[in-house]
């Protein structure tokens, strides 16, 4: 937008006529005190500025406006009747002034006059525009390396732990061997076999995200029956955590399409996180059925709850809640890759949680892809 100030309401009109004529957005105003009023409130490309007003005149104006946050980078051209005092243009540009213009004044060396300025402001425009980007480019490969700093470290962390306890729980075992203690011997090879299978886990983590990330996670969707697949694995998480009575309601008796492999990795995460974050309780639910064309499955906790801003992370990739990160190992991935797989599936994921009440993990797909999905499904894999 343009401000003409003038006190000839002749000039103002003229001026105005011409610049709207050709498509520039145009405000005025007939003083000096009422442009400062003016510039105050909104943001001008250009001040077409008279040099000879009454009250405040266009030099005072102009280095007013200096000193307004708002229209510092605004282009100023000054009128004058005064073409021949010397001291009045190098006071001008001294005040501000980008430029200067004598009456009477030539509409086409005026409009010329507008027209540079207005493709110096676009293309100033656009150049801060690509600034800004590269700018948040550079924070952004900033942040992204602190996040692999920080993942390799956290990493190396989870993997050194297990690796800890299974070179332990071997020493022991020799002195066991050493004493024909059966018991025992049993006993450090259930450790050793659990710490292995952490061990597993977390690798087969680390792969599927160097997938996703490269674009090579494989699925193999066929039709299965999705109630066997939630017994078996309720079978094996309540041998491996008899401490936690895992309480399951609901039943699709149907057969589903997708992933069997890797819908059960989701439901293992699920039921893995809850047993994990919630250790000083003694159940978890289980809950699954149709809702119209989609399967709900969920798994309830009643542990340590996250609060909305955690929620709204939490499916981030390296995201672990720095309060609970101490206490609660992990590499922050495991849910970012359950969001993908739901994602593969047509499917939505999601939370509900209470901060001290427990959190509850949800997903919904689609009981019957479409059989284009099915068929592109079948190219694809």
């Amino acid at each position: 937008m343009i401000l003409i100030v003038d006190d000839s309401p002749e000039n103002i009109i003229s001026l105005k006529r011409v610049l709207e004529k050709n498509d520039f957005e145009v405000d005025t105003a007939s003083s000096g005190e009422e442009a400062l009023k003016k510039i105050l409130k909104k943001s001008y490309v250009l001040i077409i500025l008279d040099v000879q007003m009454p009250g405040m005149d266009g030099f005072e104006v102009a280095e007013a406006i200096s000193g307004y946050s708002r229209a510092r980078e605004t282009a100023i051209i000054f009128l004058s009747a005064a073409s021949a005092n010397v001291n009045l243009i190098t006071k001008g540009y001294s005040s501000g002034g980008l430029d200067y213009i004598s009456k009477p004044v030539d509409m086409n060396i005026l409009l010329l006059k507008v027209k540079t300025f207005y493709r110096i402001y676009e293309q100033s425009r656009a150049l801060n525009q690509m600034q800004d980007a590269l700018r948040e480019e550079i924070e952004f490969r900033k942040e992204a390396e602190r996040k692999k700093d920080e993942f390799i470290s956290i990493a190396s962390h989870e993997l050194k732990t297990p690796m800890t306890s299974i070179k332990g729980y071997i020493q022991l075992l020799e002195r066991s061997l050493d004493k024909h203690d059966k018991e025992t011997i049993r006993t450090r090879l259930r450790k050793v076999q659990n710490q292995v299978e952490k061990l597993n886990l977390l690798i087969a983590d680390l792969l599927d995200i160097s997938k996703i990330e490269s674009g090579k996670l494989k699925f193999n969707k066929r039709y299965f029956a999705f109630n066997e697949v939630v017994d078996h694995i309720v079978e094996i998480m309540q041998q491996s955590n008899p401490h936690v009575k895992i309480i399951k309601k609901g039943s699709i008796e149907c057969e589903i399409f997708g992933d069997e492999m890797r819908l059960e990795q989701v439901i293992v995460n699920f039921i893995t996180n809850a047993i994990k974050y919630a250790p000083d309780t003694d159940e978890i639910h289980i809950n699954y059925h149709l809702e119209d064309d989609r399967i709900y499955f969920s798994v309830r906790d009643f542990g340590i709850g996250m609060s909305e801003e955690h929620q709204e992370k939490i499916f981030d990739k390296f995201y672990r809640i720095e309060e609970t990160s101490e206490r609660f190992q992990g590499l922050g991935i495991g849910l970012y890759i359950c969001q993908e797989i739901i994602d593969r599936h047509h499917g939505t994921i999601g939370v509900k949680s209470t901060l001290g009440e427990g959190s509850e993990f949800f997903y919904y797909i689609p009981l019957h892809p479409s059989k284009e999905l099915i068929n592109q499904y079948q190219h694809e894999f």
